[in-house]
């Protein structure tokens, strides 16, 4: 399950829980259990075998909600980025996709969700430069939605690191 919202002069944590509020309501039909931040600082539910993954942006909050890992990390389309970032965060493969792309804001952010959303299923979230990972522009795990770009991932899928 998949919400979204604008933060409406909320944060994004607050406009995150509400939706993670409202999913769980509509999903089992109890309010949310209480969450626990792990060891490196992903959050679960403390005793649900619903698990749950949030992600904001300067105007949107976006929340997946589902019975096995999930995680979800979001970037606006119109957020300025510094293309040199490229050279540190990506993989060779990633930087020729990169290189030969017509729109480089769009290739590098689409390359960036799909980082986060690994770590964050991982639990372990990102440490140094993200560049060990071989992950493709075509991914069919980003869409656009709400004028964002979103990565989704979920337990069990294979993508490469």
């Amino acid at each position: 399950m998949l919400a979204s919202c604008a933060l409406d002069g909320r944060t994004g944590h607050e406009a995150g829980r509400a939706l993670l509020a409202q999913l769980y309501m509509e999903a089992v039909g109890q309010p949310l259990p209480p969450i626990v931040i792990g060891e490196w600082g992903k959050p679960a539910f403390l005793d649900s075998d619903w698990h749950f993954s949030i992600s904001h942006t300067k105007n949107h909050a976006f929340c997946v909600l589902a019975k096995e890992n999930v995680a979800i990390d979001a970037e606006e389309l119109d957020r300025r980025v510094n293309l040199s970032l490229a050279e540190k965060v990506l993989s060779p493969s990633e930087k020729a996709q990169f290189d030969a792309a017509a729109d480089k804001t769009r290739a590098l952010l689409t390359f960036w969700v799909l980082k986060e959303a690994a770590a964050k299923l991982s639990g372990l979230g990102l440490h140094g430069y993200p560049n060990d990972t071989a992950f493709s522009l075509d991914d069919p795990r980003v869409r656009e939605r709400d004028g964002c770009l979103i990565a989704i991932f979920t337990e069990g899928e294979t993508y490469a690191v």
